[in-house]
């Protein structure tokens, strides 16, 4: 008996892809748009978040049986990476957060996280 798994329409509508909302204001008007992540081009906006996954649902199917049908590469959902990161640096670079982290009592991981959601914070702020 083979192990060979069928990857047919069935099988990519199984595997849990990611999605994103965001909420979008333009003018007076608000709505939500919604994207499978490892998907280019499949998207779609409503203007609840039930309406949008919903649809989202529907846009994923066709999708998927558009590249089905033309035996188009269909990439597979994102593994969770570990959090675990090796990062090479300039030495004055490390030196001075290391003793920044040090000024406040931290260690200097905690500090480097610490420093990257507030620069990631700030820059979903600018999409609001």
């Amino acid at each position: 008996m083979s192990n060979v798994t069928t990857k047919d329409l069935n099988y990519y509508l199984s595997l849990d892809y990611s999605i994103v909302i965001n909420k979008v204001k333009e003018d007076d008007h608000e709505y939500y748009f919604g994207k499978i992540a490892e998907l280019e081009g499949c998207h779609t906006d409503a203007d609840t978040v039930d309406e949008l996954m919903e649809d989202l649902e529907e846009v994923k199917e066709e999708y998927l049986k558009i590249k089905l049908e033309h035996n188009d590469k269909i990439p597979e959902p994102n593994e969770m990476p570990s959090g675990k990161i090796v990062l090479r640096m300039p030495k004055t670079l490390h030196w001075r957060l290391a003793g920044e982290a040090a000024l406040e009592g931290v260690s200097l991981n905690q500090y480097m996280i610490y420093k990257l959601s507030r620069s990631l914070d700030s820059k979903e702020n600018e999409y609001e």
